[in-house]
């Protein structure tokens, strides 16, 4: 099992900067990729970003390419999302999730941090 706990979010106007934090505990050598979503209210939970555990690489939804960028500390079991140039189309509750094998099933979930992005 692993244990996500994401950390970070808050109020911001638009075009300010966020970074969020997601930590893993527990069987974190079983991370595969680890990724963002967030969910709007009334919208589905959408993809924003994801990051292979071991060699960095990473794919980001592309309404955010070149805005935010995810990078983890493996010696911290964190993974981060530093958000840029917010808009106000980028407010949603974010979530931390992460794979054992995959880029497109998660098998772990955290329990999401707020963005508002609001003047």
């Amino acid at each position: 099992q692993v244990q996500l706990v994401e950390s970070g979010g808050g109020l911001v106007q638009p075009g300010d900067s966020l970074r969020l934090s997601c930590a893993a505990s527990g069987s974190t050598g079983s991370i595969y990729t680890m990724a963002w979503f967030r969910q709007a209210p009334g919208k589905e939970r959408e993809f924003v970003a994801t990051i292979n555990w071991n060699s960095g690489s990473a794919y980001y939804e592309d309404s955010v390419k070149g805005r935010f960028t995810i990078y983890r500390d493996n010696a911290k079991n964190t993974v981060y999302l530093q958000m840029n140039s917010l808009k106000t189309e980028d407010a949603a509750v974010y979530y931390c999730a992460a794979s054992r094998g995959s880029y497109y099933k998660y098998d772990y979930w955290g329990q999401g941090t707020q963005v508002t992005v609001s003047s």
